[in-house]
């Protein structure tokens, strides 16, 4: 009988182990439950050993299969090393590229930057994943992050775009400029986890005028434009809408750097490359 390990093996067991039942390592692999159920019955049939404790509460590895999975994660890292560095020596500006940025960003500033570079290079492919989740680069979640960060992860390689700044915005026309502490507040709610407005809005006396609390910045402009209150929203959002109006300077104690990030082994790769330069420049010396 043959007992030779191939990558499709480590793949089952990797999910299997990972995600703790085979309905969930199915939706990994992309499979159903009765395939994965099938290649694990043959594999462990084929090794002569069980991999897998079949409990209650799930799949739980034995030793066997713990190790399995150890010796699969080193592979699906190397796999996934070769896979960038082979990608990063191609020479035209073609392909997918995954980018990650956040619901405003997106709506603000990159939607257009995005459709210029599209124009520009049509052999290219962009799938933007708008979320306030951190995707995971290094596992190919996202090529590159837009995203703001003070301390972006050491793993990535990029670029400070500049920084974004805030104010304190109302509905065009509202008059609220010289009444911040006596007017309905908009803010975000705990869902969102933007603490440092949470804690800007509660030092300042904020936070108990807050009437409506929000997951989204842009639900949050939406909401001030609509007149149910103020709220702090980005200047590259909310200065150009004509809905709305600043009450104020812009808060220093919210100043954000604005990153653009690559793993390292994609930065010379053309179609990276390609992307991460057009959005450098077109943000070059834009206010934020």
């Amino acid at each position: 009988m043959d007992r030779a390990l191939r990558w499709d093996d480590l793949r089952i067991v990797l999910a299997i182990a990972e995600a703790g039942s085979l309905a969930g390592a199915g939706r990994r692999l992309g499979v159903s439950h009765t395939t994965v159920f099938r290649r694990l019955d043959a594999l462990e049939d084929r090794l002569g050993v069980r991999l897998f404790e079949r409990l209650p509460e799930g799949y739980t590895a034995t030793p066997a299969g713990e190790d399995l999975a150890a010796v699969a994660r080193r592979v699906e890292t190397e796999v996934l090393d070769a896979e960038r560095r082979v990608q990063g020596r191609d020479l035209a500006p073609s392909g997918i590229v995954r980018v990650t940025t956040t619901d405003t960003l997106y709506a603000g500033l990159l939607a257009r930057i995005l459709t210029d570079f599209r124009r520009a290079h049509p052999a290219i492919t962009l799938e933007v994943t708008v979320s306030n989740r951190v995707h995971d680069l290094s596992r190919r979640d996202a090529d590159i992050a837009i995203r703001p960060s003070d301390s972006p992860p050491e793993s990535l390689v990029g670029r400070r775009l500049g920084q974004l700044r805030q104010a304190v915005y109302g509905a065009a026309g509202a008059g609220q400029a010289a009444a911040l502490a006596a007017a309905d507040w908009i803010g975000p709610d705990d869902t969102m986890g933007y603490r440092t407005l949470e804690r800007w809005m509660a030092a300042a006396g904020y936070a108990e005028r807050c009437v409506l609390r929000l997951d989204s910045v842009l639900a949050m402009a939406t909401a001030v434009r609509c007149g149910s209150g103020i709220a702090v929203l980005p200047r590259y959002l909310a200065d150009a809408d004509p809905g709305l109006q600043r009450l104020g300077d812009p808060i220093e104690a919210l100043a954000t750097d604005l990153w653009l990030l690559t793993h390292a082994d994609l930065r010379h790769t053309t179609r990276i490359r390609a992307l991460l330069d057009h959005v450098a420049a077109a943000l070059a010396g834009k206010p934020l």
